[in-house]
């Protein structure tokens, strides 16, 4: 075995070295790259990580859920779908039951302001829908089921860590009602990914239902729809 195959094995496994990559990989996930009307461009620093590690590593992307489907405009479509309902369904029915404000606080600064619209736009498309899948469903599960192993209580344990993970993530800027919807939301795209071991759902799944989001607050609909249901 050559040096270069040790490093390889070394980053794949769960020794010092192997550890400190995980915690490079997840550490920050994100970095702001400037501003636009008010919205930080962020990149996806964790996923791009995360795919230098596979090829250090020598670890197929299709081990990260880069799978190639059967039909892109298929899976397109039913990813958007999917995402715009499932929006709504959280906004109107999920949400208010918990007893989230109507309003996104964190985001309102998108209300009517065209400016802020394309950085808010690349932050759902390319930070949330390719970045936090490929990090938190495609780099993490891989990770946790060379760890746990194939099993379904396994696989069941690993879509609870990274939902949970997940939430996390968004309490710092949104609080407990955004922690709340995204550990809801990684519950639900997380199974998708366990049941089909393939990005390409989840990932326009993803971007749908924030795109959806980005939209409501922008047109002031917010409270509208989470009134839908409970008056």
């Amino acid at each position: 075995m050559t040096s270069d195959d040790r490093f390889a094995a070394r980053l794949r496994g769960f020794g010092p070295l192997g550890v400190l990559a995980i915690l490079l990989v997840l550490f920050p996930t994100t970095i702001a790259a400037g501003e636009l009307g008010g919205m930080p461009i962020l990149v996806p620093f964790g996923a791009i990580k995360a795919l230098i590690w596979a090829r250090l590593s020598r670890t197929p992307w299709r081990e990260l859920g880069y799978v190639r489907p059967k039909s892109w405009i298929t899976s397109l479509a039913i990813g958007v779908a999917f995402g715009v309902a499932f929006k709504f369904l959280m906004k109107a029915v999920v949400m208010p039951l918990l007893g989230a404000d109507p309003v996104n606080r964190a985001y309102h600064l998108l209300a009517g302001n065209p400016a802020a619209l394309p950085a808010a736009v690349w932050s759902m498309i390319v930070t949330a829908g390719w970045g936090e899948e490929t990090l938190f469903r495609g780099y993490l599960f891989e990770r946790l089921g060379k760890l746990f192993g194939p099993r379904v209580s396994a696989k069941a344990w690993i879509v609870l860590i990274t939902s949970m993970a997940f939430a996390l993530l968004h309490y710092s800027d949104q609080g407990l009602a955004g922690a709340e919807q995204a550990a809801i939301t990684g519950l639900v795209f997380g199974t998708i990914f366990a049941v089909t071991s393939q990005l390409t759902l989840p990932m326009c799944a993803h971007a749908a239902f924030d795109l959806t989001a980005i939209a409501m607050i922008y047109w002031n609909l917010e409270t509208k729809i989470a009134h839908l249901v409970f008056r």
